[in-house]
């Protein structure tokens, strides 16, 4: 379901914040289908990517930020009403990359609009609330149109990685 590589970098680097694409430790990408059962495939993507990268200890928040993000590509940039054709492929794309202090959670949909955060006062409402969340949750998220042959947008979200502790010297 999903390939690795820094070359899908390439395309999203003017989507993304301000790190060396050039220094990626690992990527990985998984396109998802129209459906709301994607976000379930996303989850389950981000779950196995991240236990091989070791990354466990930011697995709830950096799940709960993919299942939001994807959700708002879903519901928003995908209204039900638009035709897509079947020669297209998914229409929206999960990226994940890492770094060595940094995790990137990248979803790509073909809407230009940007995202809009609903009403984050009313905690009681069902919808609205899921950029609130990535912002909560995430330690910095923004968004950026996509240009050249690549339609839509990239909305991200980045999470700082803990330090690796340094080796302990040799006696």
């Amino acid at each position: 379901m999903g390939t690795n590589g820094s070359t899908m970098l390439e395309p999203l680097r003017q989507g993304l914040p301000p790190l060396d694409p050039a220094a990626v430790s690992n990527a990985a990408s998984c396109a998802l289908p129209a459906r709301y059962e994607a976000v379930r495939e996303a989850r389950q993507f981000t779950r196995r990517t991240l236990d091989q990268w070791e990354v466990g200890d930011r697995f709830d928040d950096a799940c709960l930020v993919v299942s939001e993000l994807v959700t708002n590509a879903l519901r928003h940039a995908l209204p039900s009403d638009t035709p897509r054709p079947e020669d297209q492929g998914p229409p929206v794309r999960l990226h994940l990359m890492r770094w060595t202090e940094r995790l990137v959670c990248a979803v790509r949909d073909p809407s230009h609009d940007s995202p809009v955060a609903g009403d984050s006062e009313d905690f009681s409402a069902e919808s609205g609330r899921g950029l609130f969340l990535v912002d909560s949750f995430s330690d910095s998220w923004g968004w950026h149109p996509l240009a050249g042959t690549l339609n839509g947008k990239v909305v991200w979200a980045l999470f700082r990685l803990p330090s690796a502790p340094p080796a302990a010297p040799c006696d």
